[in-house]
């Protein structure tokens, strides 16, 4: 019930913190960073509770799992399951989860209660896509997902929201609808072959598809997963949605939302339609290569720092996509370090603009200027994250990029080329933030507020994770390990062992 629990509790807490706004502005937030601390300390006992498998096969992968029957006369169940790579996503979503509850704790005045209880049930979607294993339900927390984030957007967030949250809205239910008739083709295609109608993604792994069906069932995940993380040229949606979102949406979007295309991709996509996702592999690494130059050279482009900062994004997450398709152990295992890192380092950015917006009201860069000498625990924050971003030695997302490359350039060396061309240029942007905003002359003699406590706990805590995924990142590699090896094995045996079937499920 533990797997339960985990997504519960948002939801219970969401509708009492929507309950206790009469009582006291501040118990939503309280009921919510409570919430959001209790997730977190349940995924991290399953960490320390349950030793990693280290042989894994279709039932021996799960750290814990949780299965019954929801509409069993369609072959529907309430499976929950949790890997190593599962977990890592538990973690980093409960986390990130009271960094946006922390970000927000004076940026929202007005329906505070309502506010959380959508801030708690996106997390709730993001929980339960991190852990469902039957397509059908997997497909309803991708679905629970959308509508808070709506509201987040288009109740608090700034000039343009409503645009932003309807672009939002319509970018991903296309996208979803296309994947939800690939959920249900594969359904009956399977059901046909094999005479068993299931949604449970591990008996679909181990029955391949046949390859001219394959194809067009991968395409139909593969659009929305590429939405969702983005990937070029699906990606115009998240500028918009990051610029007008409240800092806590947008901690959200760039820390966990984004995260849950790539975990569909090496989750589902792939090693259900592993001779689908072989034919589209070169496309997928040349939008992965464009979409890590074209997000840098838009990042140095922006003059709104939040636009500047969404835009890194479609960068850096361009290297979590090259990862998936080199497919090969070193490059999965970089590219969920890189899922980590970003969702790290990208939300402290967006923590610190939020703040910075809060004090100077503006977020355009040309306005800055100078404000290292009165905001210094600010100015020294943003050089760190700034060098984080930039991929410096000792963080972790230079071990992120580093492995991303190294993996990619056995599959694919002219990707890997061009794909190093982005490390020079996000040096660029991540610098050019800190040269605006910290340095040079104070033109419009500005006095800012410098970090209060309450922001500079959060963001050291941000700090601190990413200095240990950068100097000790074998707890987080030997966690994803075993779970990135066992999702390779299910696409190699299911490419290697296609055969065709009978109607009636016998092999000839």
């Amino acid at each position: 019930m533990i797997l339960v629990w985990l997504i519960a509790i948002p939801m219970l807490a969401g509708v009492a913190a929507w309950l206790a706004e009469r009582r006291s502005p501040n118990a939503p937030r309280w009921i919510s960073l409570a919430a959001m601390a209790a997730d977190f300390v349940l995924a991290g006992r399953i960490w320390l509770k349950n030793p990693l498998p280290a042989n894994v096969d279709f039932n021996g992968a799960w750290l814990a799992r949780f299965d019954v029957p929801w509409i069993p006369q369609l072959g529907i169940h309430i499976t929950l399951s949790v890997d190593g790579l599962s977990l890592l996503m538990l973690l980093l979503s409960a986390f990130m989860g009271v960094a946006a509850i922390v970000a927000s704790w004076t940026e929202i005045r007005e329906r505070v209660g309502f506010f959380h209880f959508n801030l708690m049930w996106v997390l709730a979607g993001i929980m339960g896509v991190f852990m469902a294993l039957d397509l059908f339900l997997f497909f309803f927390f991708w679905e629970m997902m959308l509508i808070p984030m709506y509201f987040l957007i288009a109740l608090w967030g700034h000039e343009n929201r409503v645009y932003a949250a309807v672009k939002f809205f319509i970018f991903t239910q296309l996208s979803g609808l296309i994947m939800l008739v690939a959920i249900v083709s594969l359904y009956f295609i399977q059901g046909k072959h094999y005479g068993v109608y299931t949604f449970d993604c591990t008996r679909l792994m181990a029955a391949p598809v046949m390859p001219h069906a394959a194809f067009w069932l991968f395409l139909g995940f593969f659009v929305a997963f590429a939405v969702k993380l983005p990937a070029v040229p699906v990606h115009n949606w998240l500028p918009d949605a990051h610029t007008e979102a409240p800092t806590a949406g947008s901690v959200i979007l760039a820390g966990l939302l984004l995260k849950t295309g790539a975990y569909g991709l090496i989750r589902f996509a792939v090693p259900l339609f592993p001779t689908g996702a072989a034919q589209v592999a070169p496309v997928a690494m040349g939008l992965a290569v464009v979409g890590i130059l074209y997000g840098a050279v838009m990042a140095f482009a922006q003059r709104d720092l939040k636009r500047l900062v969404a835009y890194s994004s479609v960068s850096h997450m361009g290297f979590v996509l090259l990862g998936i398709f080199a497919w090969n152990t070193t490059a999965l295992q970089g590219a969920v370090m890189q899922m980590i890192c970003h969702g790290l380092g990208t939300g402290a950015l967006f923590m610190l603009v939020g703040g910075l917006y809060e004090r100077v009201h503006t977020r355009d860069i040309r306005l800055m200027g100078g404000l290292w000498s009165t905001a210094p625990r600010m100015g020294g924050v943003a050089m760190f994250f700034a060098l984080a971003s930039l991929g410096l030695p000792g963080l972790g997302n230079f071990v992120a990029e580093f492995l991303v490359l190294m993996g990619t350039y056995r599959a694919h060396p002219y990707f890997t080329g061009f794909a190093a061309i982005g490390l020079v240029l996000g040096s660029v942007y991540s610098l050019w933030i800190v040269l605006k905003a910290f340095h040079g002359p104070n033109a419009l003699q500005r006095s800012i507020r410098d970090l209060v406590p309450r922001e500079m706990a959060i963001l050291a805590a941000l700090m601190a994770a990413l200095v240990w995924l950068g100097l000790y990142p074998a707890p987080v590699l030997k966690t994803a390990e075993p779970a990135l090896h066992f999702m390779q094995v299910v696409g190699k045996h299911a490419a290697n062992d296609l055969v065709i079937r009978h109607p009636g499920g016998k092999v000839p």
